[in-house]
This record gives structure tokens, C-alpha cells and sequence, in this order.
């Protein structure tokens, strides 16, 4: 029994460092549960491409004459003149760039017509039909944003040509980042509210057309943090006027300060809501480090395998705790697979550690003052991690500032990072729950791994955004998310256990509920693993609020 306690120690320290021996084989995982994420992310995937279905219905038909006069009006169907000529238009998006164009065409028997598709990007695909038919065509847009597609009709033998339009939008969104800006305050009335949020009560967080950000932004990048709840429970954040979905964001006790990164799809009125989900009051803050939009100025998303570009304990990236009221910053621009120009922003996992006093880290681009914003909030002696997406500054650089009275330990992890020459398009799903390991009563065992194939067949997806929790936990340990090397069938045959990336996400002590914004790569086989890197088991909850997509 002592020997055991002794591992466990041992254990705890390796966590906290980021070095843990793996071991020799995966547990069974049933197959009911890939499949189920699977589906999960399909019903998602499908739901949100119904919201970019556009139709114009044959009668906005144009009929034109060889003269290039409006053709006369005659009986639907009739021979003379071919004057049923007419086509109905229904586009669909089938990827952040892409559609389907179902052409229903209406003519007249054994009339030959030419069908000239202009796709409003310069490029243009012709068919030809005799006879009433339907037809479907596919296209890849190269930029996001409206598109007006034109099908023309001509009737050479009638002399007579009809012209149809719908007018397209992408569903994908690219992002824009923001200076560190506080949207909600509920303690100082930011946001229009001066009161604590209720029990089951929802705030309200204007994001189109505030601050700066334009009126049709698709998705914000939100830091959300629950300040000193009156009881246990959790926020989730969602688009409003939309049902409130089963997922959640960020998870408390009574008592504590906790912070978590939200990407949340926008509502049509330009707000998003947090509910609170406790018996109790909750004070909330919500800050801005960005937004998505179909702006063609944006920058796109490229994802990358986690890497370590800072870590004050080994003096990586800078020496030794960092001091209370200082500031050091980090070059982001050429490190590692980072590019050293056109990067417009950062995705990182930040992780605060062995504090010595309670405060905050605050993550922002070099060439400005510190913000009054926050991304990791921390009491004395814990390890906490938290999402951040920031700003990279002229030089390539960022700041991270210990906004506490007493020196921490800062670890930086890199996920991924926005340019303009990033291919990858962000398309929000709604709120979607991929994965819980208590409905199987079955939690991920100490030093192993949950893997998902979430991507796998579908290369053009690049990255989920997934906001993913440990609850139960019996022990201490931190989480690793990254790609698996393996596909799914070569996993299901028995593929050998990955070795796991010195990296974190999220960090956790026995009985705690903590959860974490993740970012993460699909890899080369679309296939992602969730790495349980303390001694102990624990409960693992996956949930889905969008994707990269490159197509």
C-alpha cells in the first residue's frame, strides 16, 4: 500500500511537468461509442449546412427573345415558341466554400436547350438537355462571402433564351482578431447589467455592431469567467434565439473564480447568451479576443500539432517564476511550424502553475498597454489552463502579463494560428454533445486514451472546436488532445498506442469538474485522442460547437 502511494506521488509530479511514461496497452473501447460521436457529428455537420439553402422559384423566370425583347407571356407547357421555358434554382452549401445547385429546368418535349451556369466568380459550366429535367452542379467558391449564380436557357430553334438568379452566401467564416476587449461585466454594469446573473437566469452579451465588430459577425471568440457563484453548477453560452442546448462551457463550485474560452455562433439579432445553470447567483465577464465573418479580408485557420514555446519552470521562453505585476513576452511569428510573416493571430493553451498568490494571466499583443481583460484565473498553489486566441503583435510577438501580487509559473502551448494564406474556414454548429464516458460507465483509465475519429474520410476538415471536461476524477492529472497517427479501421485492428506530445489542455486534482476549450487537429487520419495523463481514472464529457474547413 505504501509502495502505491509512493507512485502516485511520483505520479502527480510527472503530471505537473508534462512527462508521464505511458503504458503498455489502450483499454477496450467500445465501438457503439465512435459510432455514436460519429453520428453525432453528422446530425451537426448536416444541420448547419440547412442553414445556406437559397431558392428562386421558376416563376422569377426571365424570358427573353432573339430580338433581346421580353418574349410574350403563353400557356405554361405550350410548344409554340417554347413558352414553359423556365427554370427553378435551389442552392445548398456542402462545405464552408461550397454548394450544390439543383436546376429544375421546365421545357418543352424534345426541345434541345443549351444551359449556360454562371457561377459569379468568374467560372462557368454549360450542359445541355432536351426535355424537362432536373440537374445538379457543384462548385467551389475561392472566396468567402454573397455570390450571385446565373443559369441561362437558350433556345436556339425558338429564338428564345430564360434566365434565372439566386444569390448565394458561404457558410464558412473567417476570423478577424480584436484588441482584448470586456463585453459583460455583471459587477460593474459592462454590458447593461449591474446585477449577478440568477439561478437558471441568462445574460445577454451584444456582439454585432459592438466595440468594433461588424453587425453580421457569424462567431466571437469569448473569454467567459464565473466570478464567485453562490453554489455549483456550470454557464453554457449559445447563439440567441436559439434553444438552449444540453452542452456547457464553463463549470464551478461555489466559491470560485473560473475563466473558459468560448468560439459561440451569433445569434440573427447579434447577441449570444450564457445561462446559469446553478441554484445560485453568479456574477459573469465576457471578453473579446476576436470574431468570425465572411469579411474576404479575414484570415483563415491552419492547425497544428500541439508544441511547447514556453515553459517558465525548464526556462523555456523565460527564467524561472514569473514575477506579480510583470510582464514577459514571447515570439510567435517563425517558431517552430509558425510562419514569420502574415500571421495575424494565435491559438494557444495557456497553463498557470505553483502560484504563490491568487490572480490572473492576461495573454496580448506586443506594441499596446495590457488590457483590462483576463484568460487564466488562479488561486494560490493551483495549476489551471484556459483557451486563449490573441492577437500577434507587428513584431511577431505577444505578451503574457502576471496580473497577480506574487509570482507563477506560465506554460504556453501552441495549437494552431490565423492568416490570410490559411485555407481553412470556420463553420459553427450548434451546441452538440460528441461524447460522455458516464453514459457507458465507462471512464478513461489512468495513462490512457479516448480517440474519436471525427474527420476520418473527410480530409478537408482540419480542426473542431470542442470544449471538453473531466469530471469523477480520482486522482490528480492533466489532459493531452492530439491527432492520432492511426486511421480508424487501422485503430480498431489494433494499432499500437501514440505516444502523446508534451503538451496540456486542461489540469485537474482529485474530485474536480474542470473543463477547457480545445482546438483540435484532425492530423493526417482525422482520427483525435484525449489522453488521460494522471495515474487515476476519470470521466471524460466531448462537446462539438464547430469545424475548419478548407473545402
Amino acid at each position: 500500500m505504501q509502495r502505491h502511494r509512493v507512485m502516485i506521488s511520483a505520479a502527480v509530479v510527472a503530471a505537473a511537468i508534462g512527462f508521464v511514461p505511458t503504458a503498455a496497452q489502450a483499454a477496450e473501447q467500445p465501438a457503439q461509442r465512435q459510432g455514436n460521436a460519429v453520428a453525432a457529428k453528422d446530425s451537426a455537420k448536416a444541420a448547419a449546412a440547412k442553414s445556406a439553402v437559397f431558392h428562386s422559384p421558376a416563376e422569377r423566370t426571365v424570358r427573353t427573345s432573339a430580338s433581346g425583347k421580353a418574349a410574350a407571356p403563353q400557356a405554361a407547357g405550350a410548344a409554340k415558341g417554347n413558352a414553359g421555358l423556365a427554370v427553378d434554382l435551389r442552392a445548398s452549401a456542402t462545405s464552408a466554400h461550397g454548394f450544390s445547385l439543383a436546376s429544375q429546368i421546365t421545357t418543352a418535349a424534345g426541345a434541345p436547350v443549351k444551359v449556360d451556369i454562371d457561377w459569379g466568380d468568374g467560372k462557368t459550366d454549360t450542359e445541355h438537355v432536351t426535355g424537362a429535367k432536373l440537374l445538379t452542379s457543384k462548385h467551389t467558391f475561392a472566396e468567402l462571402g454573397k455570390h450571385k449564380v446565373t443559369v441561362t436557357l437558350t433556345d436556339r430553334d425558338n429564338n428564345v433564351t430564360a434566365t434565372n438568379s439566386v444569390e448565394v452566401q458561404s457558410l464558412g467564416s473567417k476570423f478577424t482578431p480584436h484588441a482584448p476587449t470586456r463585453l459583460l461585466d455583471t459587477r460593474s454594469g459592462i454590458g447593461g447589467s449591474n446585477r449577478a446573473v440568477t439561478p437558471y437566469g441568462v445574460a445577454r452579451v451584444k456582439v454585432g455592431g459592438n466595440s468594433g465588430i461588424p453587425a453580421d459577425a457569424t462567431a466571437v471568440a469569448l473569454n467567459v469567467t464565473a466570478v464567485n457563484p453562490r453554489s455549483a453548477g456550470h454557464v453554457t453560452a449559445y447563439p440567441s434565439g436559439t434553444a438552449q442546448p444540453t452542452t456547457s462551457n464553463v463549470n464551478f463550485v461555489a466559491g470560485q473564480t473560473v475563466p473558459n474560452m468560448t468560439i459561440v455562433q451569433v445569434g440573427a439579432d447579434g447577441y449570444v447568451e450564457l445561462v446559469n445553470r446553478s441554484y445560485g447567483d453568479v456574477d459573469l465577464v465576457a471578453d473579446v479576443t476576436g470574431y468570425f465573418s465572411r469579411s474576404a479580408s479575414a484570415g483563415g485557420y491552419t492547425s497544428l500539432d500541439p508544441f511547447r514555446i514556453a515553459d517558465s519552470r525548464a526556462g523555456q521562453g523565460t527564467w524561472g517564476q514569473v514575477a506579480g505585476q510583470s510582464t514577459f513576452s514571447l515570439q510567435v511569428a517563425g517558431n517552430g511550424s509558425i510562419p514569420a510573416s502574415g500571421v495575424t493571430a494565435v491559438a494557444l493553451n495557456v497553463t498557470a502553475t505553483a502560484p504563490r498568490g491568487a490572480g490572473h494571466l492576461t495573454v496580448f499583443p506586443t506594441g499596446q498597454e495590457a488590457p483590462n481583460t483576463s484568460n487564466v484565473n488562479f488561486k494560490a498553489n493551483q495549476t489551471i489552463a484556459n483557451s486563449v486566441i490573441v492577437p500577434v503583435g507587428p513584431d511577431g510577438r505577444i505578451n503574457v502579463r502576471n496580473g497577480a501580487w506574487d509570482p507563477a509559473d506560465v506554460i504556453v502551448d501552441v495549437v494552431g494560428y490565423y492568416s490570410p494564406g490559411s485555407k481553412a474556414s470556420y463553420v459553427p454548429t450548434e451546441p452538440t454533445r460528441l461524447h460522455d464516458s458516464r453514459e457507458w460507465d465507462l471512464p478513461v483509465e489512468g495513462q490512457d486514451f479516448r480517440w474519436l475519429p471525427l474527420a476520418d474520410g473527410d480530409p478537408a476538415i482540419t480542426a473542431f472546436v470542442l470544449n471538453t471536461t473531466v469530471t469523477d476524477t480520482w486522482g490528480s492529472g492533466h489532459l493531452t488532445v492530439a491527432p492520432d497517427p492511426y486511421t480508424w479501421a487501422e485503430r480498431e485492428a489494433g494499432a499500437p498506442k501514440p505516444t502523446p506530445p508534451n503538451s496540456s489542455n486542461l489540469n485537474w486534482t482529485k474530485g474536480d469538474t474542470v473543463p477547457n476549450l480545445v482546438q483540435a487537429s484532425t492530423g493526417k487520419t482525422g482520427v483525435i485522442d484525449f489522453w488521460n495523463r494522471g495515474w487515476d481514472q476519470t470521466h471524460l464529457v466531448v462537446d462539438m460547437f464547430g469545424f475548419y474547413d478548407k473545402s
